[in-house]
């Protein structure tokens, strides 16, 4: 990837790039105050973008101290395969390495069969012989 052809900012994306960005992915978001509220609460942002155009971001969302949750690390079609996901990943990890001390947890979904790219930053999948299927629940 060339980086002088991105923008990287340490900061959140608008509520309409976030919805517009999402949407390229195939992923649905709640409504633009709900989207608003949502990236307000979160605790780290890494936006990238192709001059104006939102094309990748990712962020942490928990408590800030045992859990920590990798949220929306998402490209846009057009711009996968350049790492671009995996400039986003080293940030959010790099900022993970400060802030998770000993004992904390840090957790996410990945998407279907976008496994292998978590599992080099040494995530590991669910169920094992020590932990049960991660669960969640859509409203």
């Amino acid at each position: 990837m060339l980086v002088d052809d991105y923008i990287i900012k340490l900061a959140r994306p608008t509520a309409a790039d976030f919805i517009s960005l999402r949407a390229n992915v195939g992923w649905q978001s709640g409504s633009i105050a709900m989207v608003e509220m949502s990236l307000n609460n979160s605790l780290f942002h890494i936006t990238v973008y192709e001059q104006k155009k939102l094309v990748g971001m990712g962020r942490v969302v928990g408590d800030g101290a045992m859990y920590f949750y990798v949220q929306d690390v998402v490209v846009d079609p057009q711009s996968q395969t350049l790492g671009i996901g995996a400039l986003l990943m080293d940030k959010i990890e790099a900022f993970l390495s400060v802030v998770a001390k000993e004992g904390a947890t840090i957790a996410l979904l990945a998407a279907k069969d976008k496994e292998a790219f978590y599992r080099r930053y040494h995530y590991i999948e669910r169920p094992n012989r020590s932990l049960g299927k991660g669960m969640c629940k859509f409203i």
